[in-house]
């Protein structure tokens, strides 16, 4: 268990939103949970303007396939997934004058329905200072936090494979600093989406303040053994407050992989 004050969550009725209230010990913000939630739509048309973040000009969320109050990355919703991989980068978090949370995954299930088996990274800003940690989860439970260190900057590498009768194997690698997590869990959800998410993760029951993550890469990924052919219309954005605060690129090159990056501007796509 991590030896650092995080913040109680206090709830209030703002359009779903999470604000932040008086400091709690991290057991007791354990005991209440850090939930990496399945998705919940946003209508585009609730996001108007961005957030003044970025160089270039604000992307559209209607020029991606879907937007969310939670999620923003990639998702596939036409097959049946066992097995997924991906890799990204521990983005760095910057200074906010509250408490934000953010999480960096792969999963299946959860663009659809309420089921979801996941691995990934949590990055927060809290207790006056950013916060760093792996985890995986399979919903209705929270988090589990994996105990091996990880910072800002590390290369992850995450799979989770359906290996037959109920049982699933997920593992999780900090390149990085060269270390391996895998656990083999029950899991029965139905395998209707597969994605790779950057997510404003939820507290207490409601959508945690999404952190200033700047910007991360999800390259390369890979779905059922192969490359995912990813197209525009299979990315999503954030909105929350009325402003689009996570914006990914158009897929790269090969189709297997994408930026994403806080605010509503779109970064390039990585090359491939």
């Amino acid at each position: 268990m991590r030896q650092f004050m995080k913040t109680a969550a206090t709830l209030l009725a703002a359009g779903g939103l999470l604000l932040i209230s008086a400091p709690v010990s991290a057991p007791a913000l354990a005991a209440a949970g850090i939930v990496n939630a399945p998705r919940q739509v946003a209508n585009p048309g609730q996001g108007p303007h961005g957030n003044g973040h970025g160089h270039g000009g604000t992307a559209s969320p209607s020029a991606y396939g879907w937007a969310s109050s939670n999620w923003s990355g990639y998702a596939l919703d036409t097959s049946t997934y066992s097995a997924i991989t991906g890799q990204w980068v521990v983005p760095t978090v910057s200074r906010t004058k509250g408490p934000t949370y953010s999480s960096s995954w792969i999963g299946i299930d959860g663009f659809n329905n309420s089921n979801l088996i996941q691995t990934g990274t949590e990055q927060d800003y809290a207790s006056g200072g950013a916060q760093y940690y792996a985890w995986w989860e399979i919903l209705p439970a929270a988090e589990t936090e994996i105990s091996d260190p990880v910072a800002a900057g590390d290369h992850m590498s995450a799979s989770i494979v359906n290996d037959g009768n109920g049982d699933w194997t997920i593992t999780l690698t900090d390149i990085t600093q060269n270390w391996t997590f895998s656990t083999v869990q029950a899991y029965s959800g139905p395998g209707t989406s597969a994605e790779w998410i950057e997510e404003a993760p939820t507290i207490g029951g409601h959508v945690a303040t999404l952190a200033h993550y700047g910007q991360t890469t999800f390259n390369p990924g890979t779905v059922n053994g192969g490359n995912p052919g990813l197209v525009t219309a299979d990315g999503g954005v954030m909105i929350q407050r009325r402003t689009q605060v996570s914006t990914p690129s158009v897929p790269d090159s090969d189709t297997d992989g994408f930026n994403v990056a806080y605010g509503s501007t779109a970064p390039s796509a990585p090359k491939s």
